[in-house]
This record gives C-alpha cells, sequence and structure tokens, in this order.
C-alpha cells in the first residue's frame, strides 16, 4: 500500500482524535461556567447571610420598624413588610392564577393556529417588558385617580406574574397525550368538560410550577410597588385598600438611613427573600419533576 493511501486512511482517525479533544473542552468550559454560577450564588448568600443574619430574632418576625430615631429599649423588626408582603403578593397571585390558565386552556385547547402565534408573542412581550414601565402604567391608571393601595401593587405585580404562568401552563396542557383527549370525546363528553375533568387535573403540579415561579419572580420587585404602594403608614396593616409596606420597599429605605440598625434589618430582610426565592424554586422544582412522572405515567 502507497503512503498516500496510508495517509487517507488515517485522516478519518485525525478527525475523530480532533472532535474527542473539542468535545472534552467543550465539557470542561460549560462545568466550569456552571461552577462559576453557583459560585457566584453562593457568595452572594454568605455575603448577605454575614451582614444580616444577627439581625434576626423573634421580634424580627412579630414587631413592627418604628423609625431610626426610636427610644432606646424599644424593639423593633419588619413584621409590617412580611404581612403586606404576604396580602399584596396573595392578591397579585388570585389575580394572575385564573387569568393565567384560563389564556393558556383557550390558546392550547380552543384558538386557532393564527390567533394562538398572536397570543403566544404577546405573552412573550409581557415577559420582556420593564417592571418600572408596568408600576408607571399602573400608577397612570388607578394610582393617579384613586391613590396607592394594595390592591394597586397587586394588579401591578399580577400583571407581570401573568405571562409566567400562562406560557409554564400552555408548555404543560402541550405534553398532555392526545389519547386522553380523544378517549373522553369518544364517550360522549363535551370538550369543556374533557379540559376541567381530564385534561386539567393532569397539570396540577405544572401550573403549581408557574404560580410558584411567578411568586419568586415578583416576590423582589421594588419598582412597581414604588409607584403604587409605597406610602405606608407606620404599623402592621392587612387591609389592602391602604398602602402596605412590602420587603423590597423596605429594604429599598432602610439601606439609605444611615445607623447600622436599619441597615442590619435591610441586610435582615435581603436574606429572608432570598431565602423565600430559594425554597419556592426548590419547590416549583419538586413540583415540576412530580408533573412530568406523572404525565410519563400517563402516557405508557
Amino acid at each position: 500500500m502507497s503512503a498516500a493511501d496510508l495517509s487517507v486512511l488515517q485522516r478519518p482517525n485525525d478527525r475523530l482524535r480532533r472532535r474527542r479533544v473539542v468535545n472534552r473542552l467543550m465539557e470542561v468550559l460549560a462545568w466550569l461556567a456552571a461552577a462559576a454560577a453557583v459560585f457566584i450564588l453562593g457568595v452572594v448568600i454568605w455575603s448577605v447571610a454575614k451582614k444580616g443574619a444577627g439581625a434576626l430574632s423573634l421580634d424580627f418576625f412579630t414587631k413592627s420598624y418604628v423609625g431610626a430615631f426610636a427610644a432606646d429599649g424599644v424593639k423593633q423588626g419588619l413584621a409590617n413588610a412580611l404581612v403586606g408582603t404576604f396580602v399584596v403578593v396573595g392578591l397579585a397571585t388570585a389575580m394572575a392564577l385564573p387569568f393565567g390558565i384560563l389564556i393558556a386552556v383557550y390558546v392550547n385547547e380552543y384558538a386557532p393556529r393564527a390567533i394562538r402565534s398572536v397570543v403566544n408573542l404577546t405573552l412573550d412581550v409581557l415577559v420582556g417588558v420593564p417592571a418600572i414601565v408596568i408600576g408607571i402604567f399602573v400608577f397612570s391608571l388607578l394610582v393617579v385617580a384613586h391613590g396607592q393601595s394594595g390592591y394597586a401593587g397587586a394588579f401591578a405585580l399580577a400583571v407581570i406574574m401573568l405571562p409566567f404562568v400562562a406560557r409554564a401552563t400552555i408548555e404543560v396542557l402541550a405534553l398532555v397525550p392526545n389519547s386522553l383527549r380523544e378517549a373522553a370525546l369518544g364517550v360522549g363528553a363535551p370538550r369543556w368538560r374533557a379540559t376541567l375533568g381530564i385534561v386539567l387535573p393532569q397539570t396540577i403540579g405544572g401550573v403549581l410550577t408557574g404560580a410558584t415561579l411567578a411568586v419568586a419572580r415578583v416576590a423582589g420587585e421594588t419598582a412597581p410597588l414604588l409607584f403604587t404602594c409605597s406610602l405606608a403608614a407606620p404599623g402592621t396593616h392587612w387591609n389592602p385598600s391602604q398602602p402596605l409596606q412590602t420587603i423590597p420597599v423596605a429594604i429599598f429605605e432602610l439601606i439609605e438611613q444611615a445607623d447600622e440598625t436599619s441597615q442590619a434589618f435591610a441586610w435582615a430582610a435581603a436574606l429572608v427573600l432570598i431565602l423565600f426565592i430559594l425554597f419556592a424554586s426548590l419547590g416549583a422544582r419538586w413540583l415540576a419533576t412530580r408533573s412530568r412522572r406523572k404525565l410519563e405515567r400517563a402516557f405508557r
């Protein structure tokens, strides 16, 4: 065999070796990128915990913030911000969740292809709209005429949550096997009954996953609440018709204070917010895994 023939035989081996080297290099780069992301998250959590863990106590969760010039011995906390966040985010979830599910059901089960594309594009645009723009919109729509309130803040957060809930529900509905729909229609069930009784129960985990991620997304939003729900009176209030203090706004206000106690409260509130988002994300991952396994069993 000539030297030319040997070189031809060696070329595939050289290409294969080069591909393996490039593949291993890309694996190492991907691993380093993932490790860098985890490292940055760990540094952020450690830094916030170092500065805010000392301010966490029972009083932090049960007492309201009085102010930087409170009398000596007066115990303070951020119970008013925790309660306000619970009320505002809870109302926002109650607004966004049913509308998001209804949008997803219409898009996936009833809408023609043209309308489906328009709605999907609209949801994608809403996801990318800056939160401060939504805050200004709600300010001009509600606050100018009626003043700030927990309802206005909840509506602003609901607008942010809506596309996340709808998109997550659409993706889960698309995973439901058509055989389940055909079986329900084959026994004479109307389409709305098949959707309500057969399709939606298969997607509960995915819907809860989308709702959990949406709550984690809006829990730290400050800009919309500055326009809609920031002029809160001192003390702990549950009435959403009045402006309510929230954790993001409290962090924004306290970190600007000169005294160390207020800044420590800001770091402690940031730590509570990070832990909430962390556990909410873990819960969403668990619900997503559980929903996927349930759909796989139904498909089999």
